[in-house]
């Protein structure tokens, strides 16, 4: 059965730019959390742990994170509850430890918008990689060479990117919260309008890393983006599937 996951809502997620980001830890593993917390500070990062939900909630609203390691599978409420939950309140970016195998699990929290995965059992060093690979997205005050890569905006089907600020304009001037990997695609899909970009193009562009034979988190990010860009119904098809070959954004696309 199909699981409906509710739309985003939220305030929009702005980095922190300090020398020693916050890591809020939640895993009920006593071990692999007292052994994440020791790495993880031993590499400039403070870090809180808890061991669930509940301990999360309590540590959240004064903790000013910046970012969220997260094991899906937790006593009580599970992670994807609270990854739904934290996704009400920020769009701080989260990274996901699930169980090897758990692609379901995987892919709903992709789709309630965490910004990557790492499966168990894993090599803190790998986790270590990623967790510095999504803070400099969140981080970077303007995109990497390209279409998009000046501090001029980018307008597309009365949509208005800004780079500098990492943000995202609707038709009416509001700004649309975005996750780091959300923003990311859409640069990527910006820089190469009205051109097909396979999945394993668009993963080796935002992730470095090719698609394994279940990686499904391109498709899902599109498809959360493409939700954020329907705009009632005027924008449905601005990002297009191309079958058997991958996604296009079809749009004119202007400096301003």
């Amino acid at each position: 059965m199909q699981r409906r996951l509710p739309r985003r809502r939220g305030i929009a997620y702005h980095p922190r730019m300090e020398p020693h980001p916050h890591i809020l830890v939640v895993d009920d593993d006593r071990e692999i959390r007292d052994l994440l917390a020791r790495f993880l500070e031993r590499h400039q990062l403070r870090v809180t742990a808890v061991r669930d939900a509940r301990e999360a909630r309590r540590a959240w609203p004064n903790g000013h994170f910046q970012l969220v390691v997260l094991d899906l599978m937790l006593p009580g409420e599970s992670g994807l509850d609270l990854a739904r939950y934290l996704r009400t309140q920020s769009n701080v970016p989260i990274v996901m430890l699930t169980a090897m195998g758990e692609e379901t699990d995987r892919i709903i929290g992709l789709e309630l918008g965490a910004d990557d995965y790492v499966a168990k059992p894993f090599n803190p060093r790998e986790l270590l990689a990623r967790i510095r690979a999504v803070l400099r997205r969140a981080g970077e005050p303007s995109v990497p060479s390209g279409a998009a890569g000046g501090s001029r905006a980018l307008r597309f089907a009365g949509w208005t990117l800004e780079p500098a600020r990492r943000r995202l304009l609707n038709p009416e001037g509001a700004e649309v919260a975005l996750t780091g990997g959300e923003y990311d695609l859409l640069v990527a899909l910006v820089e190469r309008a009205n051109r097909v970009l396979t999945r394993d193009m668009l993963l080796d562009l935002l992730r470095g890393r090719q698609a394994g034979p279940f990686d499904r988190a391109i498709d899902v990010a599109v498809s959360r983006l493409r939700r954020k860009l329907e705009d009632g119904g005027r924008n449905a098809q601005l990002i297009k599937t191309v079958r058997g070959g991958g996604y296009v954004l079809a749009a004119t696309v202007e400096r301003v």
